[in-house]
């Protein structure tokens, strides 16, 4: 199949059984990425925002406490209480003794240092949540808007749900241990969130990118290490637990492309800013756009059971355009996976499947993939010849 990047693409089509829902596949510990990216991080996600491209995974699925990130689900609930009209910037919440105690000075944690029995504006809380990670803010804007934090945390895993968070539970909405509740999220998880406030919210998440907040007369720095690189960091979060060790998820844009990082797993907050940057970098630096295969184009045919033919075509309606080391495009392969037996009737548009392109034979990009004809359903004798088909092969072999 002639493309127009330089290079060829070879394909092939993988039936899966009957109703078998696909399963993703995480990287194993120390695997190197298709791209030939490795990290130090247990838990790693390097994806390239326009398309989704994923440079590297490494256990992206894998769990791990969230620490301070569980604040990217507080500032999303409010975001949306924002943009609902529950709520304006101007809007005051009082400052509890619940929320002195377990998230202000005496806590010895990130605070805004608000004062007890003061009222705070939702602007100011924000910019405290995000910019100084304080853990006053976030319980102020969860008791404000819920009345508690137990009734806005249900809100947070509610709207994990709704979002797609299949591997993330919040147990409060700044992420501090508990001693009789479960918290944990994923690397991919972390980029999807993300992914969600930077298109739904641009105007508030802009502020992730804040380099320093002054609340009550106490000037603090935003210490995500991707603002510090010279990345065009945009920021976003970072965590720590002593049983997660330290981690981040950070964005950042330059010459046109935007990166998306979740890392998580290392031992010091230097080691977290050096891949970090390492990683971002490789991005930026090490690769070169190709154009796999234009819009329109036919990827394969597969299998009609029940048929007046025995296949149809099947296509992509966009453009699969992606991110490729040099030296990797002798090494692109794509894979059309579909749930079988397609049976009849098939329209021309319907969904059939995904085609997965490979680097490597690690999958980094998968796009649907829609019939481009028709097939009717058959004669009797058609369709008695493709019943007995069914017995004797199947619809667990590759195509």
């Amino acid at each position: 199949m002639s493309l127009s990047s330089p290079f060829r693409l070879s394909l092939s089509l993988c039936c899966l059984l009957a109703f078998a829902a696909p399963t993703a596949v995480c990287a194993q510990e120390g695997a190197r990425s298709g791209y030939g990216l490795e990290t130090a991080a247990p838990r790693a996600l390097l994806v390239e925002d326009q398309t989704g491209t994923v440079i590297l995974d490494k256990n992206a699925d894998q769990t791990f406490e969230p620490a301070s990130l569980a604040k990217l689900m507080t500032m999303e609930v409010v975001f949306e209480a924002l943009k609902a009209g529950d709520i304006t910037l101007a809007t005051e919440f009082p400052v509890s003794e619940h929320a002195w105690r377990t998230g202000g000075a005496p806590s010895g944690a990130a605070t805004m240092f608000a004062a007890i029995g003061s009222s705070v504006p939702v602007a100011d809380l924000i910019r405290g949540t995000i910019v100084q990670g304080a853990n006053d803010g976030a319980i102020i804007l969860a008791e404000g808007l819920a009345g508690s934090e137990d009734a806005f945390t249900e809100r947070m895993n509610a709207r994990a749900s709704e979002l797609g968070l299949e591997n993330t539970q919040y147990a409060n909405p700044t992420g501090l241990p508990v001693a009789n509740g479960v918290q944990h999220t994923s690397a991919r998880d972390l980029v999807t969130l993300t992914r969600h406030l930077r298109a739904e919210h641009p105007e508030l998440y802009a502020i992730f990118s804040e380099p320093a907040f002054e609340w009550n007369k106490i000037f603090q720095r935003n210490r995500n290490p991707v603002l510090s690189a010279d990345l065009g960091g945009e920021g976003v979060g970072t965590g720590f637990s002593e049983k997660s060790g330290y981690a981040l998820m950070g964005a950042a844009s330059k010459g046109g492309r935007t990166f998306l990082l979740a890392l998580s797993g290392l031992a010091t907050p230097a080691e977290r800013a050096s891949e970090a940057e390492r990683l971002l970098n490789f991005g930026f630096d090490d690769l070169v756009s190709a154009n796999v295969l234009e819009a329109g184009a036919i990827v394969g045919r597969v299998p009609v059971f029940n048929g007046v033919v025995e296949t149809v075509p099947v296509r992509i309606d966009g453009p699969i355009t992606i991110l490729l080391p040099e030296d990797a495009l002798a090494d692109v392969t794509a894979e059309v996976r579909f749930e079988g037996p397609v049976i009849a009737p098939v329209a021309n548009g319907d969904l059939i499947g995904v085609v997965d392109v490979q680097v490597s034979g690690e999958t980094v990009y998968s796009q649907n993939v829609f019939a481009n004809a028709s097939a009717a359903v058959g004669s009797f004798p058609e369709r008695a010849r493709g019943a007995l088909e069914e017995l004797a092969f199947g619809w667990t072999r590759s195509f």
